[in-house]
């Protein structure tokens, strides 16, 4: 696994590939991520040089939609079926626990949609901080509730305003 960190307007992310694609964007304090061990710090591999362009990008309001080959093989086919579904919110939009349970066929499983989406890898690229609670309430997010809310206000102001948030 390689590594590089991106200073975001956040925090610092860490920012991983493996040989398939990018494989993890992480937060400080990052609830499930593991750290660092064994793997090598490589700022100038393409694609964590693409995926820190792209975030920069996003950041400044400059991108919406990120085109990056991902690697979601860390996670159970169950696990990998969320992360996909998280990938078709548009970007300023929000959707509930449920609503994305029912858009994988799994309205009986809301739950284990909660654990899965909480254990996307990929934050920021795959948007697992546009789902909430039913009640519009802003409910876990391994990144901190405080990025989580950071995240979507930057995403409700450029879809509003065309502009960057964070300057």
């Amino acid at each position: 696994m390689k590594y590089t960190e991106f200073n975001s307007p956040l925090g610092v992310l860490c920012v991983a590939t493996s040989d398939m694609g990018l494989s993890g964007v992480y937060f400080e304090q990052h609830q499930h991520f593991k750290g660092i061990q064994g793997w090598q710090a490589a700022p100038a591999h393409p694609l964590l040089q693409l995926a820190t362009q792209q975030l920069r990008e996003y950041f400044a309001g400059q991108r919406q939609h990120f085109d990056l080959p991902l690697d979601m093989s860390s996670g159970t086919p169950f696990q990998q079926s969320v992360w996909r579904a998280l990938q078709q919110i548009p970007f300023g939009q929000t959707c509930s626990y449920g609503t994305l349970a029912a858009s994988i066929d799994k309205l009986s499983a809301v739950r284990a949609v909660g654990a899965a989406n909480g254990r996307n890898p990929l934050s920021i690229i795959v948007p697992c901080h546009r789902v909430i609670a039913a009640n519009g309430a802003l409910t876990g997010y391994a990144g901190g509730l405080k990025n989580k809310q950071a995240l979507l206000q930057l995403e409700a102001y450029q879809s509003l305003h065309q502009a960057p948030l964070f300057t």
